[in-house]
């Protein structure tokens, strides 16, 4: 996939192609990506003290596996609040409870930190559409992760999870688009991406 001139435009047509794509996955298919997403994951983050994630709808890779796997890292693990009114988003202490929240989305019950929390990470996983050798993500176009990643350390390992067909070779990108340094894929595992190395924790 090349750049093209309106990376608006693409990234809006790109979104509804990829998201008819999950739609259609079988729930075998969804099962068996959701478990190995879920292993590579483990083994990347292996040591890691601090962890901010998400929690996976239904048609997302870790579907159904993610955040409990968690647990197994012995890690503090923040996950996102969305907001009733605007689009920053708040954090919260995974507990094991989840509640649903904003579009239906799960979200800890637990009590409420501010957009600032997550610069206590040493690793984000973020969510993503799609993701390309350099790093670029396409996210939901909702602006939520864009804003949140500004208060993410400089030094925090930044993995997004997607499905084998989901890492391609370009994107389009704006000025804005912070890289992740590693993504995950069902059959690819961790892999680095750009210029980054595995990380060592």
């Amino acid at each position: 996939m090349t750049s093209p001139h309106d990376p608006v435009a693409a990234k809006a047509a790109l979104r509804e192609q990829i998201l008819a794509r999950r739609r259609a996955r079988p729930a075998p298919e969804r099962a068996a990506a959701a478990a190995a997403v879920m292993s590579a994951l483990l083994r990347g983050l292996a040591g890691t003290r601090t962890l901010a994630a998400y929690v996976p709808d239904d048609i997302e890779p870790g579907a159904g596996r993610l955040p409990a796997a968690y647990t197994q890292l012995g890690a503090r693990v923040l996950l996102p609040i969305i907001p009733a009114t605007g689009r920053e988003l708040g954090w919260a202490v995974d507990t094991g409870r989840l509640a649903p929240g904003r579009f239906g989305l799960f979200e800890p019950v637990g009590p409420r930190l501010g957009p600032t929390a997550i610069g206590a990470a040493d690793v984000v996983v973020v969510p993503a559409l799609a993701v390309d050798r350099r790093g670029v993500r396409l996210g939901r176009g909702g602006g939520y992760y864009d804003r949140a990643l500004v208060h993410v350390r400089p030094d925090a390992v930044l993995v997004a999870l997607v499905f084998d067909d989901e890492l391609v070779d370009e994107l389009p990108a704006e000025e804005h688009d912070r890289r992740v340094d590693a993504v995950v894929t069902p059959s690819g595992g961790w892999q680095p991406l750009g210029s980054a190395e595995e990380p060592e924790r």
